[in-house]
């Protein structure tokens, strides 16, 4: 069993999240702890109103949410009342057994997994401390379920790693079953929830995967200078299809303002995580990988996206890198000057098409070179030096007298008006 965990400052936008997946038959709320009531019949506004009766008492604290993934092996097709118990049992030993908490269970992957949300509010106004609760409790939490429900664990066994967020269904957006809000809304609140970059560029190199990207519009509209930020679809080939939508109508609202607040947040925190990223580029590469396609390959295999930023001329300028694993984004050249493009492509073996453009030009210049050094000119020279007096003659016969002097210059006559 794995566990992630997501600390956040939106209840609203984790709940909508789920519930959106209920809506989509993606998921289904199998437990409702806390709630009072018939949870069949309550809407997400009671839902939501649960938690925010709580989140009043101590309105000081900003980091309020906790939105947490329980993965299981895809050997493992557990059953919900099975899911129930591991889910209390979980929540239990982290300290939230008395806190309220839905679980949902997830059908959108290829393994079992379930989502469970909870605030750490307390009753008494008191917080529950969040800091670093996934070393210091989910993991233990995680090995004794593992060894109490004889789950697959997750030591020893090679994980594959998962975006954990699927990419959005064009087809279904395009005739009408899904949504185009609402999947747009899904994919972007997860995306922004869960992975750390430092600049649109880099959340867009996420997007981009699952069929979304963010649109600041062309400098000179009032849209940019506005910080205005709008959310479209992409269709298979990266183009953009369907009406765009406005950053502030979204539920989590990701207007440009907000997401530059991370921006400077995720500039440290993504840290931790770089030794890692920069071990596993270095493995692929000792591989010695064939070419770019054989490197992108291997990458992907271990979770990792290697992103290409291509120039007009067809050439790769830049790279970025994208961890579904540990969900941090990184330019190449902020890795290092060894992890850059151009870098990456000499390593793999491969020359710069502007540098082979130039050694063909030498080359084929050389070879004209020898060609012209094969003819003999001696025939064709003697032929002009006999014609060239010829054609001299009468061109500077105009020129010169018999005396050798110049030319008398001629006298223009006068116009009379």
């Amino acid at each position: 069993m794995v566990a992630k965990i997501i600390t956040g400052k939106s209840m609203r936008g984790a709940l909508h999240y789920n519930e959106n997946k209920v809506l989509e038959g993606k998921a289904e709320l199998i437990l409702a702890s806390g709630f009072a009531g018939d949870i069949d019949r309550m809407n997400f506004s009671q839902k939501l109103h649960r938690f925010e009766n709580l989140l009043m008492l101590n309105p000081k604290v900003k980091t309020n949410t906790l939105h947490i993934s329980l993965n299981f092996d895809s050997a493992e097709k557990l059953k919900d009342d099975t899911l129930q118990q591991i889910a209390v049992t979980y929540m239990d030993r982290i300290g939230f057994g008395d806190q309220p908490f839905l679980a949902y269970r997830h059908n959108d992957a290829g393994h079992d997994h379930i989502h469970l949300v909870t605030t750490n509010i307390q009753a008494s106004g008191e917080r529950i401390d969040l800091h670093n609760i996934g070393a210091i409790r989910s993991e233990k939490a995680r090995r004794e379920i593992e060894m109490e429900y004889k789950l697959v664990k997750a030591e020893g066994k090679k994980y594959k790693p998962e975006p954990g967020i699927k990419a959005i269904d064009i087809t279904k957006v395009n005739y009408g079953r899904l949504p185009t809000k609402r999947a747009v809304s899904n994919t972007v609140t997860a995306v922004v929830n869960t992975y750390k970059f430092t600049s649109l560029a880099e959340l867009n190199a996420v997007l981009k995967q699952f069929n979304v990207v963010a649109d600041r519009g062309a400098e000179d509209t009032l849209m940019f200078q506005k910080k205005g930020l709008i959310y479209s679809l992409l269709d298979e080939k990266g183009n953009k299809i369907g009406i765009p939508i406005k950053s502030s109508s979204l539920y989590a609202k990701p207007t440009l303002p907000e997401l530059e607040k991370q921006f400077e947040k995720h500039v440290e925190s993504r840290q931790q995580y770089k030794p890692q990223l920069k071990g596993a580029i270095d493995k692929v590469i000792g591989n010695k990988p064939a070419g770019q396609e054989a490197f992108t390959k291997s990458l992907k295999a271990a979770g990792i996206a290697a992103i290409f930023r291509i120039g007009a001329n067809g050439q790769a300028f830049g790279i970025t890198y994208v961890d579904h694993r540990n969900k941090i984004v990184f330019k190449g050249s902020d890795l290092g000057k060894a992890y850059s493009a151009k870098a990456i492509l000499i390593s793999l073996g491969r020359k710069e098409k502007s540098t082979e453009t130039l050694q063909m030009s030498i080359k084929n210049s050389q070879k004209s070179t020898n060609q012209i050094d094969r003819i003999d000119f001696t025939p064709k020279l003697k032929e002009l030096t006999d014609t060239v007096p010829n054609l001299l003659e009468p061109m500077l016969k105009e020129q010169f007298d018999q005396s050798g002097g110049p030319p008398k210059k001629r006298k223009r006559k006068k116009l009379n008006l």
